[in-house]
């Protein structure tokens, strides 16, 4: 068993102070891999959402007016004493959302990186000098943060999900507010936590929990809020971007995806399998980017199946503090019940299950990780995302049957493909429908490569130069001298 953290209660933070909600009210916090409360996190209300709000406002006035050059020197500090802190918050991370702590570790170092990067990339926020037609006068580009910034993050990732949105925030001279996840609070307060410690002016960087509903319905209309950025599912985004939009609030939205995989008959099969099974069973699939609809040449279906059952034979599940496991918990109840159903649908209208398809287990939330073969069109798991360790799988005949079905549905966030062919590759990166395309690879996104989106799943990125500028406005001056 992996050393790890006390896990402790979680309360808000407001003006770089822990406080209890004013009702004095909590929500429990499960462990996925037991099922049972291992702490409570504070529920805020209306008042608790007032004080951040004006909180917010303040602080972003002192940190508006700090040269880039010191917000970057205070968001290098919190990055560090993050990288000193990873053991423990990333045994907090797996207590409390359930992945292998190995990936809970991964997770906090790459949110320190790319804190990092933000951070640098906030001095290189940049106005310009337009020639006038007035040879009297001067014409001027200004940019200049947009204002306090309400966030919206999901449980899946709980540092990741709050450092692509606060570091392009802060960067950018924004203060930051965010709606953490009710089922993992303590790893999100610790990530803030670092960012108190390292000297952030008071008010700059806020974090409540409580009724999603009541807080995205209230933050998002409130006067102070001037930019909404959530990452979430389908419904809710558009949900919650239709109320932004009444109040012409400025929005990013990263939402739900169904990634196909076009395994091509040119494709290396060892290395189909190894790269897109590493990113389906991630965080037991419960990722908005994972491989959920496999696509492979009928040539070599019946070996990447094979392979591919191998592979999730070989998954060690199980706690994820314990150092030999490989697959933890699904996240909550829920998610297994969810999982009963999609394999259930699947089998019902003719799929195959080549192995798992099963919870595991009478404690935590387990599943097996399953393998399904020739999946029909018209499966669930073919039209809405799993969410989950399902790997779905149906051959074709030819590369325009797979791009077909890969554009088929409304989503377009990621893709994967598998080929030798650099003709297949500059085709496939032309027809592709997806904000986000790996060839030859599992997932690899980084902070300085655009992470976003098209279609249903959402607009705007969270990667990339093109981040900063949905927290940035821009002010056309021109002078002429008195």
């Amino acid at each position: 068993m992996t050393s790890h953290s006390t896990y402790t209660d979680t309360r808000l933070l407001i003006d770089n102070a822990w406080c209890d909600a004013a009702s004095g009210k909590t929500i429990d916090v499960i462990n996925p891999a037991s099922g049972k409360t291992i702490g409570r996190v504070a529920h805020a209300g209306i008042a608790d959402l007032d004080r951040a709000l004006a909180a917010a406002q303040r602080g972003f006035q002192v940190w508006r007016a700090i040269p880039a050059s010191e917000r970057a020197a205070t968001m290098r500090r919190a990055a560090s004493l993050l990288r000193e802190r990873a053991a423990s918050v990333a045994s907090l991370l797996t207590q409390e959302q359930g992945k292998p702590f190995a990936q809970a570790r991964s997770e906090v170092l790459a949110g320190a990186d790319i804190i990092d990067w933000f951070a640098d990339e906030g001095m290189r926020v940049y106005g310009r000098i337009v020639p006038s037609r007035n040879p009297t006068a001067q014409q001027l580009v200004f940019k200049e943060p947009v204002g306090p910034v309400a966030a919206f993050t999901p449980w899946n990732f709980p540092i990741n999900q709050i450092v692509r949105k606060l570091g392009a925030a802060l960067a950018s001279g924004c203060s930051f507010l965010v709606k953490a996840p009710e089922e993992t609070p303590a790893s999100p307060a610790a990530l803030l936590q670092a960012f108190v410690d390292a000297g952030i002016p008071p008010g700059t960087v806020g974090l409540v929990f409580g009724d999603p509903a009541e807080i995205s319905g209230y933050l998002i209309p409130h006067p102070i809020i001037r930019k909404v950025t959530f990452t979430g599912s389908t419904p809710v985004g558009k949900q919650l971007a239709a109320l932004a939009g009444a109040h012409m609030k400025r929005v990013t939205m990263e939402l739900g995806g169904h990634a196909p995989v076009i395994v091509a008959e040119d494709a290396d099969v060892e290395l189909a399998v190894t790269a897109s099974g590493a990113a389906k069973f991630r965080n037991a699939g419960q990722i908005c980017i994972a491989p959920t609809r496999f696509l492979v040449h009928h040539s070599l279906k019946e070996a990447f199946t094979q392979r591919m059952v191998r592979l999730a034979q070989d998954l060690k599940l199980g706690n994820g503090l314990v150092e030999s496991t490989t697959l933890g918990p699904l996240a909550n109840a829920r998610r297994v019940a969810a999982m009963d159903k999609v394999v259930e649908n699947a089998v019902s209208t003719g799929a195959t299950v080549a192995s798992g398809g099963e919870r595991v287990g009478t404690s935590g939330y387990f599943f097996a990780p399953t393998v399904l073969t020739d999946v029909p069109l018209d499966a669930d798991v073919f039209n809405n995302e799993p969410f989950g360790p399902v790997v779905a799988i149906r051959g074709f005949d030819t590369l325009d049957e797979a791009v077909a079905e890969a554009n088929r549905l409304e989503y377009g966030l990621a893709g994967y493909a598998f080929t030798r062919s650099i003709s297949t590759v500059q085709r496939l990166s032309q027809q592709m429908e997806v904000g986000m395309l790996w060839i030859n690879q599992p997932a690899v996104s980084s902070a300085e490569m655009p992470f976003g989106g098209i279609k249903d799943s959402g607009y705007g990125t969270e990667g990339g130069p093109e981040a900063m500028e949905a927290y940035l406005i821009t002010k056309a001056v021109s002078i002429v001298a008195g």
